[in-house]
């Protein structure tokens, strides 16, 4: 709480570094429009007020705090004699809102010089109208930079997952065009035995038999139990020497084919003792074709079907035909993610799901938490890949879900050589990047960041060591009063850095450049 007004020093004023270089004649001006102001311990302003005024301390301590979902999250706190916050974009007036960014209170009896915040747009404008208006063009022009370039990265991510989606794709695709061409070339040789079997000396009962068997190998089929490598190989030995000892010519051939479709030896002693010994070559013949048939069916059904789920992944990840916020499952949303960048990650990767199924729904805005996701996952991929001396590194990729207290943990735990300490401040600033230029815009995380603490009311934040980084989203598990539109991961909300304007990093009081 404030005192009233105190005397205002133009000397003592002017020892601020901020005023260090003002004449007698505005030092009066400041000290005749503006105030000297005495604040006990306690708020100074709230975050999301009226911006109303402009704050320098003379002595004292300053804390500045961030709301991250339901809780105000300390960001700064100093002693510095100068620093200043508050009211610092009036001299843009209406173009942009005019609320406090942060919240600031006071640890011990402090003094503050308080400019009201038009005095202080009018100030700017008539004693330094070419730093205003470069002022203006960087704030505006790196609102302008920062949307192209994020517009751009969003682009950079389509065409990765584009091109992840299409080799995906393409594996079911021709697999079921090969399963496709060679239905074809063995329905052929089908009609062309059944030919031969109907031109041959065979009995109705023999035929009626022949098709019985042909019905029952087609039900095996589709039961066939999976053999292990070695169970496989035996079972062919023992086929192919029953096929032999029969009379049967290319057993050796046949033998996979029917290990394949669950077939055993029992199996072909049930076919001999069904039909007559002259016709049983041609019978295996028959069923061999049938066996091969129904497994081209299989795999032409499970392409398809891969196919159809890659496309239900798609829509799951760009959120198609969704409402743009409900209740959502993460592990779909995960598993949408991992599996629209499994191109992407690769084979050296090894991804290992830690999920606690038993998580309920969250409110959110799916398509923009994959979008979350899309970038964590890519710079732990990324961070595994340097680990190799050929930027091709082996490595594992952990996303882990849980609970903890009243919100939902969504962890993605790489393998690479971490983050280090003397950067690990900055990189949720936007532009920051640590990968080579050209192939890094420095906004994923920034972007990451809004998403999860601006449209999410969560918080988003890392633990790193050589070996084991964790990139940590928190999630509310119940909604929190809506505060922002579409456009606020866009261009309606402002950076990290900018919600709290300084001198190091996007989270410190402005203090005095060194």
């Amino acid at each position: 709480m404030s005192a009233p007004a105190m005397p205002c020093d133009p000397h003592e004023i002017g020892s601020l570094f901020l005023f260090e270089k003002l004449t007698p004649e505005q030092l009066g001006r400041l000290c005749a429009e503006g105030r000297v102001e005495r604040f006990e311990p306690g708020p100074v302003y709230t975050e999301g007020e009226p911006a109303t005024c402009f704050y320098v301390m003379i002595e004292g301590t300053v804390v500045l705090y961030r709301r991250v979902g339901g809780d105000d999250v300390e960001v700064s706190r100093t002693s510095q004699r100068g620093v200043y916050a508050g009211a610092m974009q009036a001299y843009l007036g209406d173009r942009v809102p005019q609320t406090y960014n942060n919240s600031m209170r006071v640890t011990e009896p402090t003094r503050f010089f308080v400019l009201p915040a038009q005095s202080f747009a009018d100030i700017m404008q008539e004693w330094f109208p070419m730093a205003a208006h470069l002022l203006e063009g960087l704030f505006f022009g790196s609102k302008n930079t920062q949307r192209a370039v994020g517009q751009r990265e969003r682009l950079l991510a389509l065409g990765s997952l584009s091109a992840g989606l299409t080799h995906e794709l393409n594996n079911p695709a021709a697999a079921a065009v090969r399963a496709t061409a060679a239905l074809r070339e063995r329905v052929g040789k089908m009609r062309h035995k059944l030919a031969i079997i109907a031109r041959g000396p065979y009995s109705r009962e023999a035929l009626a038999s022949l098709i019985e068997i042909q019905e029952r190998t087609a039900e095996r089929v589709a039961k066939a139990p999976v053999l292990s490598p070695l169970e496989a190989s035996d079972r062919e030995d023992e086929l192919a020497d029953w096929l032999d000892d029969h009379g049967i010519p290319e057993g050796w051939r046949i033998a996979p084919t029917f290990v394949q479709a669950g077939l055993d030896t029992d199996w072909l002693e049930q076919v001999a003792a069904t039909v007559a010994e002259d016709i049983l070559p041609g019978a295996v013949g028959w069923l061999n074709y049938t066996v091969e048939t129904e497994l081209l069916m299989d795999e032409i059904d499970d392409s398809t079907n891969r196919i159809s789920h890659l496309v239900d992944a798609a829509k799951q990840y760009a959120q198609l035909d969704r409402a743009a916020h409900r209740e959502v499952d993460v592990h779909e949303l995960l598993d949408s993610t991992l599996l629209m960048l499994s191109g992407k990650i690769g084979p050296r990767v090894r991804v290992v799901k830690e999920y606690d199924r038993s998580l309920p729904e969250v409110p959110a805005y799916p398509a923009e938490l994959n979008q979350v996701w899309t970038n964590l996952i890519d710079n732990a991929v990324a961070a595994i890949a340097s680990t190799g001396g050929d930027g091709d590194g082996d490595g594992t990729l952990t996303v882990r879900t849980a609970r903890e207290g009243d919100r939902l943990l969504v962890e993605f735990r790489d393998t690479g050589p971490g983050v280090p300490d003397d950067i690990r401040s900055r990189i949720f600033d936007p532009f920051f990047t640590t990968k080579p230029v050209g192939e890094g815009t420095g906004l994923g995380l920034d972007i990451s960041w809004r998403i999860v603490v601006n449209k999410h009311h969560g918080s988003l934040q890392v633990e790193s060591v050589p070996g084991d980084t964790r990139f940590q989203v928190l999630l509310p598990l119940t909604a929190a009063p809506e505060s922002g539109t579409e456009s606020d991961t866009e261009s309606g909300t402002e950076t990290a850095a900018e919600t709290m304007t300084g001198s190091m990093t996007g989270t410190t009081i402005a203090e005095e450049p060194t």
